[in-house]
């Protein structure tokens, strides 16, 4: 088990990260192309005059995220479909942190490590990258699930390619795209945690539009069919009634594994969609729920965790869950 950090603040460091976020310190472009040298070209001095990459170029963009995966965590071999969501390490790696210090707060204040924790990712896409940094962070073991069979084989790739995550991912295919956890979660299984980066627009349309908005903020340039910087497939990016919908249907589905899970949680993209995710929790008689705000870069979003489990039911889990590893 791992004892809870802090860091000493300094002005070159992002503080928006979680502490124990690798990514807390400017990047280190130098290590960073020493990883991954194909990164070099693509780093050319910003209109500030520092040493830095096109945000909108998604090939720089993969390029930088598997430097960091390559330097960081130990993955030498990350290779995945260029349309598939090349997602941003540092804002993966605060969500897995800031579960760690959740599943702290019920073991007096140690964050549980090793394989016997189980993590549920909900599509886990063809980048694997909480598992990834759950399993190089913590040990832990993780169930990936995607509606994409082509996303999948692409995850199982990366995870027999790497040895350090060869025995710790599982990954499911999700053959009814209308759920999430039935199909998944069969007999007694249970899991610690589940993570989720639900889809966010609502149509192929808004997806477009959105790309077009990230494409002006970063380069300032106007673009009618620009390239996604991060990518994305259609499920990655649209379900119908977009990010609101899913996490409703989410909520109302982990009623039915109530006993089976410690914690649920998902991203929140939107803050509007708050108000009625409260409310459905409330509905469905959530024991506790959690709100942990993050931010990288201009970006803010949320963590909404909950768990249907008693304060007695919490610690019972505990006693008969987690262990200490030697």
């Amino acid at each position: 088990m791992l004892p809870l950090m802090s860091t000493e603040k300094n002005r070159s460091e992002k503080t928006r990260l979680h502490p124990r976020n690798k990514n807390r310190e400017q990047y280190d472009l130098s290590a960073l192309t020493a990883a991954i040298p194909e990164l070099a070209p693509h780093v050319k001095p910003n209109k500030y005059g520092l040493d830095s990459i096109d945000f909108s170029d998604p090939v720089a963009v993969k390029l930088l995220n598997a430097a960091l995966l390559k330097h960081y965590y130990g993955i030498e071999d990350w290779e995945f479909p260029a349309e598939n969501l090349c997602p941003a390490i540092p804002g993966r790696a605060d969500y897995i942190h800031h579960m760690a210090d959740l599943l702290a707060e019920y073991n007096y204040g140690v964050i549980p490590v090793g394989h016997h924790l189980t993590c549920l990712d909900i599509g886990v896409g063809a980048s694997c990258v909480y598992p990834i940094i759950g399993v190089t962070e913590y040990g832990w073991s993780f169930i990936g699930t995607d509606v994409d069979a082509g996303s999948l084989a692409a995850a199982e790739r990366i995870a027999r390619a790497n040895p350090s995550l060869s025995q710790r991912i599982e990954l499911r295919l999700q053959a009814d795209p209308t759920a999430i956890f039935q199909g998944i979660l069969a007999g007694e299984e249970k899991i610690d945690l589940s993570f989720c980066n639900p889809p966010f627009h609502a149509s192929a349309e808004a997806a477009r539009q959105g790309t077009r908005r990230k494409v002006k903020n970063l380069s300032g340039k106007s673009v009618k069919q620009p390239e996604r910087n991060f990518g994305g497939i259609g499920h990655e990016l649209v379900y119908e009634g977009g990010e609101r919908a899913f996490i409703h249907r989410m909520i109302r589905e982990s009623t039915q594994f109530a006993k089976h899970c410690f914690w649920f949680s998902t991203l929140v993209s939107k803050q509007a969609n708050l108000k009625g995710i409260y409310q459905s929790l409330d509905n469905h008689r959530a024991s506790r729920i959690k709100t942990i705000p993050l931010g990288t870069g201009n970006k803010s979003t949320r963590i909404v965790a909950w768990t249907f489990l008693s304060h007695a039911a919490r610690r019972a889990w505990l006693a008969n869950n987690w262990r200490a590893e030697n």
